[in-house]
C-alpha cells in the first residue's frame, strides 16, 4: 500500500512539476488567439504563423480586418523595435528592418537572459524575478515566461521562454492603450 501511495505521489509532483515548465510549440501553421483591449474596446485577434527562410508572415484577423504582417529574417534575429500597427491600411504590411511584430528579436532575448535586462523601441525593460508576477496560464497549462518591467512608462510584458521565437503572451499598461493576453495555440 506505502508502494503504490509514494508511486501516485511521485505520479503527481512530475505532472505538476512539467506542467510548471510548459512551452507551446510555434512553428509554421500555428494559430494564436489573442484577447486585445485596444483604447477601452476588447476584441479577438488571430495570428496564424506563416514562416519561409527569409521572413515571417503573421496573417492577422481581427474585427473584419485581415492583413499580412511581414517580419524579415534581420528583425527576428536583431530587431529593436516592436510595430503596434494593426493592418488596418494594406492587405500586406512589410515592417521595417528592426521591427518585429508580437514578439522580441532573438538577441533582446538573448540580453534578457544574459543581462537580465534589453532595450526595445528605446525603452529599458528589466527582469521582474517575482515568481507571483510570473505566471500566465493558457488552456489549463501554466506557461514558462520571463516577466518584465519597462523602466520608462511600466508596460509589463511577459515573454514565452522560447530563444528561437520570444513570443509576447502578454502586455499589460502599454502607454498606447494596446494591451493583449494570448488566450490559446493551435496547431493547423
Amino acid at each position: 500500500m506505502k508502494n503504490i501511495i509514494l508511486a501516485i505521489l511521485f505520479c503527481i509532483t512530475y505532472q505538476f512539476g512539467f506542467s510548471q515548465n510548459y512551452v507551446p510549440s510555434i512553428k509554421n501553421n500555428t494559430e494564436l488567439s489573442y484577447v486585445c483591449k485596444l483604447h477601452g474596446q476588447t476584441r479577438t485577434l488571430t495570428l496564424l504563423t506563416k514562416m519561409t527562410k527569409d521572413t515571417l508572415v503573421f496573417g492577422l484577423e481581427t474585427k473584419g480586418v485581415k492583413s499580412n504582417i511581414v517580419t524579415n529574417q534581420k528583425a527576428l534575429k536583431k530587431g529593436d523595435a516592436l510595430s503596434f500597427n494593426q493592418g488596418e491600411y494594406s492587405n500586406v504590411l512589410v515592417l521595417k528592418p528592426n521591427e518585429t511584430f508580437f514578439m522580441i528579436s532573438q538577441s533582446a532575448y538573448q540580453d534578457l537572459v544574459k543581462n537580465k535586462k534589453f532595450v526595445y523601441n528605446n525603452t529599458t525593460y528589466i527582469l521582474d524575478e517575482k515568481p507571483d508576477k510570473n505566471s500566465v496560464v493558457i488552456d489549463g497549462k501554466s506557461i514558462d515566461v520571463f516577466h518584465v518591467i519597462g523602466q520608462v512608462d511600466k508596460t509589463e510584458i511577459w515573454i514565452i521562454k522560447n530563444p528561437d521565437f520570444p513570443l509576447i503572451c502578454k502586455m499589460t499598461e502599454n502607454p498606447l492603450g494596446i494591451n493583449f493576453t494570448l488566450v490559446k495555440v493551435t496547431d493547423k
